[in-house]
């Protein structure tokens, strides 16, 4: 007798021998039937799904865990006016006067014109030490008493990123390089002295609130993509108090200006942390340029509004692909981020050059973003058999426009997101979310790789890219599944696969695209174990019922959109 039945469904199986069903049994964790619903063994327990769908679990190929939202900040989302991020961040010094840092997240950019944001731009909000994140990560925004404390105003140099000084040498409040540089042990462990938010228990309270959030949205298998080796702890924390709703591939974080020493140490780190199918350790993450919008990552050619610029890589010429064959030698599969189109081009070269070396084969490195993508470099993913792991909200007009379109140039924007042009050179793409750079439900993601357009339906761009419902799905589970060498039991419905799965409120092979923004997850399955279900929730909350994690997921007004735009 099954555990579960999944009856009365339109089940997209994924599986060539069968890609249609109507019914799925599970036992043990596992799925024993599937077929037609008249021949469905006796259950336990039948769930009827009205003819909805029900696919392989989402596994979400980039998604930062530790990213999630704090509690004790306050969110810049949707603040597009110094007076507003003013106001916000004044709002949260007044109610919270037990706070030693005032910390605010998701800053945009573009808060002011035509510069950088500065301490003076925080000037009169309170005494207190000011912190602010942009939503990218890549730059912190500090006041002048937060300069004093930190002796950035005396000259001192900071673990976590690079501080911008004017002419003069003062200080102006502005730090880059930061997520690369604050997520080493150097870098983590001056955040963690001196500002409260990195504490390890409000980075705990990060991880198993995006945790829920992941399971609410459909997401079986979460890959955390940057985790600091001194962070390894909170992960096992969560596994050891069973909090791991959603399965966890987390990436271990090397930098690019690590001693060689520094890889057997990550070896060593993988050997000895838990096993489970909870949770595995071993990607590595690496950098091989930065991000488009402040003119950072590497380009084959000038940026088109700054010339003779074309950003840098993330470490001199050459030594990524040291460090990629080394890795690669060690038995590691490599997790690279690069934007820009020579960012990706060394990316590719560093991973063509180890495998060749090392006579390594299906290693699965993958790199991320791919956002500006040269056309001689396209066919190299697939004849590398290497996983482009990309995001197709960051595709989205709404976000982009006025940066990275301006800053690329309408000339190469045919470069931009190719996500359709990789699936057809037979790459394997992996599709994800970057939470929490975009929103983390799916249905976002899958909107976007449907219409290239904004969340209003609106501007949409590059109409060449845009993939099929199906397409989509299939990057978010099967392509998932193999990018992490689990295709033989993820990503798929199939009998003897693991019973990991999600039941959506339609058919949403029914539905136009703009629809699919007002569907959800109703019932999410890992490993035969119902981890989330509207059904014992109350079914539907209505928009004033939505709490800051339900609009973040997925932004059903784009006027509350938490999300930004950035990589990491």
């Amino acid at each position: 007798m099954l555990d579960l039945l999944l009856t009365d469904a339109r089940v997209r199986t994924f599986d060539p021998k069968r890609p249609w069903a109507e019914a799925v049994g599970i036992t043990g964790g596992r799925i024993a039937y599937v077929g037609a619903a008249a021949d469905a063994p006796a259950a336990k327990e039948t769930r009827r799904l009205g003819s909805n769908l029900l696919t392989p679990g989402i596994i979400d190929s980039h998604n930062h865990l530790l990213l999630g939202f704090d509690s004790d900040a306050v969110s810049l989302e949707g603040a597009e006016t110094l007076a507003e991020v003013r106001s916000r961040i004044s709002r949260l010094a007044a109610e919270r006067p037990d706070l030693d840092w005032v910390c605010a997240e998701n800053a945009v950019y573009s808060i002011v014109d035509d510069r950088r944001p500065n301490a003076d731009d925080l000037a009169g909000l309170t005494d207190r030490p000011i912190f602010v994140t942009t939503y990218d990560q890549h730059s912190v925004w500090l006041n002048d008493a937060a300069l004093t404390i930190l002796g950035i105003h005396d000259g001192a140099d900071i673990a976590w990123g690079r501080a911008e000084r004017d002419s003069s040498g003062r200080a102006t409040g502005w730090v880059t390089d930061f997520y690369t540089s604050a997520m080493t042990s150097a870098g983590l462990a001056a955040l963690q002295r001196d500002i409260p938010m990195y504490s390890p228990e409000r980075r705990y309270k990060k991880i198993l609130g995006s945790l829920d959030m992941a399971t609410r949205s459909g997401i079986t298998t979460v890959v955390e993509p940057q985790v600091p080796v001194a962070e390894i702890g909170l992960f096992e924390r969560a596994l050891r108090e069973d909090r791991l709703s959603s399965r966890v591939i987390a990436a271990l974080f090397h930098p690019v200006d690590s001693a060689p020493e520094f890889r057997q140490e990550l070896r060593t780190a993988v050997d000895d942390a838990p096993r489970s199918d909870r949770l595995q350790f071993g990607p590595i993450k690496l950098y091989a340029d930065d991000v488009i919008e402040p003119h950072t990552a590497w380009m084959l050619a000038d940026y088109a509004n700054r010339p003779g610029h074309r950003g840098h890589p993330s470490a001199p010429i050459g030594e990524l692909t040291k460090i990629v064959t080394e890795l690669d030698r060690l038995g590691f599969q490599t997790h690279t981020h690069a934007t820009g189109d020579g960012g990706v081009r060394l990316a590719l070269d560093a991973i063509d050059a180890a495998q060749a070396t090392n006579g390594t084969r299906d290693r699965r490195h993958g790199i991320v973003h791919v956002e500006c993508l040269d056309p001689a470099d396209l066919p190299r993913f697939a004849d590398l058999g290497i996983t482009a792991a990309m995001q197709p909200r960051h595709a989205s007009p709404d976000l982009i426009e006025g940066t990275w379109m301006d800053n690329v140039g309408q000339q190469r924007w045919d470069r931009a997101w190719r996500v359709k042009s990789l699936m057809d050179s037979g790459a394997h793409v992996a599709l994800s979310s970057d939470w929490q750079v975009g929103e983390m439900d799916p249905l976002v993601g899958i909107y976007s790789a449907l219409t290239r357009a904004g969340l209003d339906g609106s501007s949409s761009w590059t109409p060449d890219e845009i993939i099929t419902l199906d397409q989509a799905l299939f990057g978010y589970t099967r392509e998932g599944a193999w990018a992490w060498h689990a295709e033989d039991r993820l990503g798929v419905i199939r009998p003897g696969a693991v019973a990991d799965l999600v039941a959506w409120s339609a058919d949403l092979y029914r539905l136009d695209p703009s629809a699919l923004l007002e569907q959800r997850a109703d019932l999410t399955i890992v490993g035969g174990q119902i981890v989330h279900d509207t059904g014992a929730t109350g079914g539907e909350q209505g928009e004033q019922g939505l709490n800051r994690v339900d609009i973040a997921a997925k932004t059903l007004n784009p006027d509350r959109s938490c999300a930004g735009h950035g990589h990491q």
